[in-house]
């Protein structure tokens, strides 16, 4: 078994934007003459995507909407989001993203997104951030149906990796996830993944329950140490904790 792909969650893992999601949501629901979310909503929104997460939001507030409209919504969403981004001075950005997406690059692994955020807001963080250029395969919420826990992204990320690397033959087995919630954790080991998960969202304790490394920051992961369980042809082992 060998290291060949590293997929990063993108809320949560590579952009601390919980609190502006939150509050885009609340703004769109309230111009909707809708009642904003509530705490029990917000902590069961985390890991879904955007998209299942206004359907069942319109859902509980008993609003039927077109499929035109929904995504009319959902559009604006990310505007908003793409407008407040590009308003701030300093990107928040998790400490550390840049010196993995280094270290990844250092042992020649692909590198790749899976996420239920819209395209449009992935695109403007990696674009300002200037680390548009290192994510070789993007699964956004607008490539898929379902929303992690599935693993509906991560099967589609493998298949685009070896869409555009043929001679890659990558399999689920050979890549690694970064997650922050049990809901991505979950949705990565279902589709035969190896997870980091990092305690940006969730307290580390939770995250140590299910994933097969758990750091509180992503400076604390060693991706060396990673690489090498990897790298080891007795098997696959019981990975340690970091």
């Amino acid at each position: 078994m060998s290291l060949k792909a590293v997929f990063f969650d993108f809320n949560g893992v590579i952009v601390n934007d919980l609190a502006l999601n939150s509050q885009l949501i609340d703004e769109i629901l309230i111009k909707e003459n809708l009642q904003p979310q509530k705490p029990q909503e917000r902590q069961a929104s985390l890991g879904q995507s955007d998209r299942a997460y206004f359907q069942q939001l319109l859902k509980r507030r008993g609003r039927v909407v077109s499929d035109e409209y929904f995504h009319q919504l959902l559009n604006y969403k990310a505007q908003a989001y793409v407008l407040e981004l590009k308003k701030l001075e300093k990107l928040p950005l998790y400490a550390g993203v840049e010196d993995l997406i280094f270290q990844v690059r250092s042992y020649n692994l692909k590198l790749g997104i899976v996420s239920g955020a819209l395209r449009k807001e992935i695109d403007v963080v990696l674009r300002l951030a200037k680390i548009a250029e290192y994510f070789h395969v993007i699964v956004t919420g607008d490539d898929i149906a379902t929303s992690k826990p599935e693993p509906e992204g991560y099967l589609l990320g493998v298949d685009r990796f070896n869409q555009k690397y043929p001679d890659l033959n990558l399999q689920s087995h050979e890549c690694l996830a970064i997650e922050d919630t049990p809901a991505g954790i979950e949705a990565a080991k279902r589709a035969q993944m190896q997870v980091v998960g990092v305690a940006n969202t969730y307290p580390f304790h939770m995250l140590q329950r299910q994933a097969n490394w758990t750091v509180d920051y992503l400076v604390d992961l060693e991706l060396e140490r990673v690489y090498e369980v990897y790298s080891r042809r007795d098997g696959q082992p019981t990975l340690p904790k970091c």
